[in-house]
């Protein structure tokens, strides 16, 4: 194996993709495993790769680390976007948490069942134009600077803008009541490891299409 971390997901999003954005943005490359089948999820959990029964895996620095909160963290820590000092941290965590639960919400979106998903969509615009953008908004506004937290990109940054263009495939003008944010996307896109994620051919992963739900149903149950 090389010096590489190593991902095994689905070739989808999920909850992988925060990670490859975040090895991204730090200018890591990574490879990746596509599990295509059950027989492969399963032997994986036989093998003992992952610790509870689930992924994300992520193999880096000689370790098999599941659980996203936790990998990201290592890797926040390893590459230095994870602020200067405990308060930094602190406020990185707070915002980071606040961003996986709208994160739940827009990635579940596609997994809904027919009947659910008009209701579903207005729960999860309303929750991103009326929860936690005017949040993220407000925090920039107050902070003053280019980033949320401190004065140098962290993964509060890098997830924010994760969620601001997956929450745009769903309504393309989700921001037109956050000026701050929108020059916030703009500033954070052109940062050169970003940028270069950003270009078609890139690990980014596509939103997910309906007609590939039932094979990811397949594999984890």
């Amino acid at each position: 194996m090389s010096g590489k971390p190593r991902l095994t997901y689905l070739n989808g999003r999920g909850r992988m993709e925060p990670i490859r954005w975040l090895l991204a943005a730090a200018g890591v490359e990574f490879e990746e495993v596509y599990l295509e089948t059950k027989e492969q999820y399963d032997k994986l959990i036989k093998d003992g790769f992952l610790l509870f029964q689930q992924v994300p895996l992520v193999e880096i620095d000689g370790m098999k680390m599941v659980q996203t909160r936790a990998i990201m963290s290592y890797i926040a820590g390893k590459y230095n976007l994870y602020g200067k000092d405990l308060k930094e941290r602190a406020l990185i965590d707070m915002y980071v948490e606040g961003m996986f639960d709208l994160n739940e919400l827009l990635m579940t979106h596609g997994y809904q069942p027919a009947e659910k998903k008009e209701e579903h969509y207005a729960n999860m615009i309303d929750k991103t134009e009326n929860r936690y953008f005017p949040v993220f908004e407000k925090v920039l506004k107050d902070h003053g600077k280019d980033f949320l937290v401190g004065n140098q990109l962290s993964r509060a940054d890098v997830q924010l803008l994760e969620i601001i263009l997956m929450a745009e495939e769903w309504k393309p003008n989700v921001l037109a009541k956050f000026p701050l944010l929108q020059s916030f996307k703009a500033r954070i896109s052109n940062i050169p490891t970003i940028k270069k994620f950003l270009q078609p051919g890139s690990q980014r992963k596509p939103l997910i299409r309906e007609e590939d739900v039932p094979k990811v149903i397949k594999i984890f149950y």
